[in-house]
């Protein structure tokens, strides 16, 4: 997950909205959302390398969700798949403050990451590369390859349409979230954030949509959580082309039975 645009307590009928966009390589083998066979309440994809996964949320109502930190410097070679963090939290029993301090603990095995996890009521962030507090404030919030609320171009820009979206009573649409995780625009040269991987790359990373040869937005995922508990999860995949692979449309209550849409 490369981008990550959501609102906590920031709109009276949600006080969760989370619209994410995965970018990889796309010879990575990963499988599209579903409930997983193995584990019936996560409801997330899952990266068939790694066997993890980088956004998820469960029928109990835990959510999980992972950026790499982009960093040449960091990178660890032979480090366990960091989208084990995501499945990990989804299925122990543990309290997210439990869950923390694991992380606190055994954080450095892993490449350079960022960790949003938690209930649609308190989520906590965690990341091995700064010390930021670790419960998320209530409001508009925005993460990528850096810190959280970093003010990266993509970022300001998904914060800045989601603050719009927001002005609505009833709430964004989950198509008007889509619609925002779809925008190609590259940022303006002048101010790219410089994070050690060249021009070149930085303008191809810089649009909330990514695209290029062999590296790209491989789904745009929206979940959005009511106060009585149901959630609505919208996914679409992509493997290099405009055009979407396949969509998965789910709802359900916490605790509940899903509802195919």
């Amino acid at each position: 997950m490369c981008l990550i645009i959501f609102a906590l307590h920031a709109h009276p009928r949600y006080p969760l909205i989370i619209a994410a966009n995965r970018d990889e390589y796309f010879s990575r083998p990963t499988a599209a959302a579903a409930f997983w066979e193995d584990a019936p309440d996560i409801l997330a994809g899952r990266d068939l390398t790694g066997c993890g996964s980088w956004l998820g949320i469960t029928r109990g109502g835990r959510i999980a969700a992972i950026t790499n930190y982009r960093d040449p410097k960091r990178i660890r070679h032979g480090a366990p798949s960091r989208g084990r963090l995501v499945s990990d939290f989804l299925q122990v029993t543990m309290s997210a403050e439990e869950y923390l301090a694991e992380l606190r603990r055994t954080g450095n095995a892993y490449g350079g990451y960022n960790l949003l996890f938690g209930t649609f009521e308190e989520l906590l962030y965690f990341s091995n590369c700064g010390d930021l507090p670790a419960e998320v404030p209530a409001g508009i919030h925005g993460l990528s390859n850096h810190l959280l609320d970093t003010p990266w171009p993509k970022v300001m820009k998904g914060k800045e349409r989601l603050t719009e979206l927001l002005q609505d009573p009833a709430g964004p649409s989950p198509e008007a979230l889509l619609d925002m995780l779809s925008d190609r625009g590259p940022a303006p040269e002048g101010i790219l954030p410089d994070t050690g991987v060249g021009l070149e790359r930085e303008r191809i990373l810089s649009p909330i949509f990514i695209v290029s040869p062999d590296y790209g937005t491989r789904s745009s995922t929206v979940i959005l959580v009511d106060r009585e508990g149901e959630v609505l999860f919208r996914e679409r995949t992509f493997n290099g082309s405009r055009d979407a692979l396949g969509e998965v449309g789910l709802k359900f209550r916490l605790h509940g039975v899903e509802e195919e849409f």
